[in-house]
């Protein structure tokens, strides 16, 4: 009797052993059934799972037949001893398959049914019936009774019913994975990137190039131009794309704790740290780090990336035990790295195993024609995010293509946003737009103006009439307002209108 209760309790051991090796359910499942069958000499058993659109039960995992004989298991709920215990959820025990008409012996794989016992046990998880297992049984005195067959195949069971519905959420889990993958895959495309000049188009020629390969990029260019979008778009259209895309700014952390976050830290390593700190880089692994503001990177930290290239191997801190990176380097920064290695502030090692293929990326005033594109995107944008139908005036588009944008584009962005936030109307007019905007276009209309020939006199006149036609307009053509904001007397301000012959509406 004990000799039994052992073997029951090392089926029930190995069993739960084999289910959580892995999330194959096949091969899982198929274990756990060849594992019945040594320990406890269970022929034939079987793992049929129910099909939650088709409602057919069908055999997923089994041990004592084949091929051919697995495709034939199928039943509908209700049919034969599978189909029944499916219907009422209770196990079920045929003492003699060969005896019971019910038994359909769909499979074919007991040519001769007398004597055998057949034990089916429901596989339920949380009131859901998911499945049921099956075993046959030639009894012997040694062999024990149904009653501890039931039992152990009832643990047996449950542990499936655990594990098939770990499965489920893992596949669930997966598929949203690998649609956001491609979600992401499809907006960090090429196609997605607003525009259509010859710059730009330069840019994305290079990111098309450099895409497929591992070469290291660095990306070069004023702030706000694009840099992580670019090194994003690089990483979901290379090989690494089902791999982690992590960014790292060196310029946003003080330099003790950017090396931690950059290789990671062992318990005890320093006062506090009482747990093992994973790195960037070892979370990068098999994809792709982005080293944002790398020209802010301490001296003493540009030999340990040195290193790290080269020999693609790092230590966290307080370890000397290697860890090998797999990863792929994309730097960005604004400043001039072949300056500041003249300086002596980066190390030019380092600066030249970081160059291996350079982008530029054009500050927005040298891709003027790609700004009407991008207020476009972003005005449809924010529209959508703020249940908006807001539109841009023709003046107003003219005084965003001529503004030199300093910010580049998240300038851009910022201001857009703010605009469709603020706008009280459905278009937004040149009076909307920020006062240094303005102020640009009137010394940028001055210039156009100027010429050798020209009387100072007469260009003063002209920015006096453009100042005071705008204050009229955004004060409502109210005289006394407007010359309050022009710092004047409304009878200085009347005198000037008829000076300037400027037309003020009723």
């Amino acid at each position: 009797m004990k000799k039994n209760r052992d073997k029951e309790l090392l089926a029930i051991l190995e069993v739960s052993k084999v289910l959580t090796a892995s999330f194959d359910l096949e091969r899982n499942l198929t274990s756990a059934m060849e594992t019945l069958s040594n320990l406890l000499e269970m022929q034939r058993g079987c793992v049929y799972l129910l099909d939650p659109i088709s409602k057919d039960l069908r055999i997923v995992a089994a041990h004592g037949l084949t091929r051919e004989e697995i495709k034939k298991g199928k039943y509908r709920i209700g049919e034969g001893i599978v189909g029944r215990v499916i219907e009422t959820g209770s196990p079920m025990f045929v003492p003699n398959i060969g005896e019971e008409p019910k038994f359909l012996n769909r499979t074919k794989s007991r040519p001769a049914k007398q004597g055998i016992s057949f034990l089916c046990i429901p596989i339920e998880l949380k009131g859901e019936i998911l499945g049921v297992i099956s075993a046959d049984r030639i009894y012997s005195e040694e062999h024990g009774s149904v009653d501890d067959d039931i039992r152990v195949l009832t643990i047996v069971a449950s542990l499936i019913a655990q594990f098939v519905g770990l499965w489920k959420s893992y596949q669930e889990a997966d598929k949203e994975r690998e649609e956001l993958r491609l979600q992401l895959k499809e907006r960090f495309s090429i196609p997605n990137l607003i525009g259509e000049s010859d710059r730009f188009q330069s840019v994305l020629k290079a990111v098309s190039k450099v895409a497929n390969t591992d070469a290291t990029v660095l990306l070069l260019g004023e702030s706000g131009t694009g840099k992580e979008l670019i090194a994003r778009t690089i990483h979901y259209q290379s090989p690494r794309a089902k791999g982690p895309f992590v960014a790292v700014n060196c310029a946003a952390l003080p330099e003790n704790l950017l090396e931690m976050e950059l290789f990671g830290a062992e318990k005890g390593a320093f006062t506090g740290a009482t747990e093992r700190r994973i790195g960037r880089f070892e979370r990068a692994h098999g994809g792709t780090i982005f080293l944002d503001e790398i020209g802010e990177l301490p001296l003493s930290l540009q030999a340990k990336l040195l290193r790290v290239i080269q020999e693609k191997i790092f230590e966290r801190l307080g370890s000397s035990k290697p860890i090998h990176a797999d990863v792929r380097i994309i730097a960005a920064t604004n400043r001039d790295l072949h300056d500041e290695v003249f300086r002596g502030n980066f190390r030019e090692d380092l600066y030249w195993r970081l160059n291996v293929v350079a982008i530029m990326m054009p500050p927005l005033r040298e891709r003027r024609e790609d700004i009407p594109l991008l207020v476009d995107y972003y005005l449809k944008k924010f529209n959508k995010k703020y249940k908006k139908s807001i539109e841009l005036s023709s003046d107003a588009m003219e005084i965003l293509t001529g503004y030199s944008w300093p910010g580049n584009i998240r300038e851009l962005a910022n201001t857009i946003e703010r605009l469709v936030i603020m706008a009280e109307r459905n278009v937004i007019d040149r009076i909307d737009l920020p006062c240094n905007m303005y102020t640009e276009a009137e010394v940028t209309t001055s210039h156009k103006r100027f010429s050798p020939g020209g009387s100072l006199s007469h260009e003063v006149e002209s920015i006096e009439k453009e100042r005071i036609i705008r204050a009229l307009k955004e004060n409502n053509y109210i005289q006394s307002r407007a010359a309050r904001a022009l710092g004047i007397t409304p009878r200085q301000l009347g005198y000037r209108i008829k000076k300037y012959g400027i037309e003020v509406p009723s």
